[in-house]
């Protein structure tokens, strides 16, 4: 049983685990929005919510601590010097979770998650 669980595994072993919602949240800062399935829009919801958090400082420590979880120097830039400063005043609901289709090959819910 999951009860209480605190993250979702995503079928996946740890290390894939990171590295997809790595892949994502690069995808997410260079695009502003884009489409996965559920599962995975929210769980990294959580992952990014606290990427912001991380980048609001705007010092050279909110640089490492960014780049040490994105490995993308263009992407961390990005998100240090544009996107973050946007969300100063906004105590955390940085992102959008919008429910759009069910993927007709396996039936998976799809949502789009985007930068509100």
């Amino acid at each position: 049983m999951r009860h209480r669980h605190g993250y979702r595994k995503l079928g996946r072993t740890s290390s894939h685990r990171a590295a997809l919602l790595k892949n994502l949240s690069i995808a997410l800062t260079k695009e502003g929005k884009i489409e996965t399935t559920l599962p995975k829009a929210k769980e990294l919801r959580s992952y990014y919510e606290k990427l912001i958090s991380k980048a609001a400082a705007g010092d050279s420590n909110a640089h490492r601590a960014v780049f040490a979880m994105l490995q993308d120097k263009g992407t961390t830039n990005k998100l240090v010097t544009e996107i973050a400063p946007q969300y100063k005043e906004r105590n955390g609901g940085y992102t959008r979770i919008i429910k759009t289709r069910t993927r007709k090959g396996d039936a998976a819910p799809m949502a789009i998650i985007e930068l509100v």
